[in-house]
């Protein structure tokens, strides 16, 4: 995908982890106000080589829109 590509170098090499770094897990859901904070909480784990997992859930909490988004680690060989 054209929107990773400054990133794939990194995750290239980091997919061919079979687990994630520093003991993160597998499967997260990131979630937060939908802000820049969370865009660079979820850029931070594609960089790590974390995978988008279908699309964001979002709400609004009558205050502000609340972003969830699941991230998975690849399976590598």
């Amino acid at each position: 995908m054209k929107g990773r590509g400054g990133t794939a170098g990194g995750s290239e090499i980091l997919g061919r982890m079979s687990t994630p770094p520093d003991g993160l897990p597998v499967y997260r859901v990131l979630t937060g106000p939908d802000d820049a904070a969370f865009c660079r909480r979820v850029s931070e784990a594609l960089a790590l080589g974390y995978e988008l997992h279908e699309g964001p859930a979002v709400t609004f909490d009558g205050e502000r829109v609340v972003v969830a988004q699941a991230v998975l680690w690849p399976r590598g060989t």
